[in-house]
């Protein structure tokens, strides 16, 4: 599992006590502002190659990046 994937999955945990929609935005906009965007990109690439290993907000988060950059 890549480091990106490692985080982002961590972050989601931290935002599971929030509706689903709500977190998801807040994760991204965590990314979206905290993390490099080396970082992002392949976040995004490990999403296309391996979607099974991202928690479900995390996915969902990761999702929100693609349609909004």
């Amino acid at each position: 599992m890549s480091p990106q994937v490692r985080m982002i999955n961590d972050i989601a945990v931290q935002f599971r006590h929030q509706g689903l929609d709500t977190a998801a935005a807040a994760i991204a906009e965590h990314v979206r502002t905290f993390w490099d965007p080396r970082m992002r990109a392949e976040l995004i690439r490990r999403v296309d190659a391996e979607p099974e290993t991202l928690d479900p907000l995390a996915l969902a988060a990761t999702l929100l990046l693609l349609t909004r950059p």
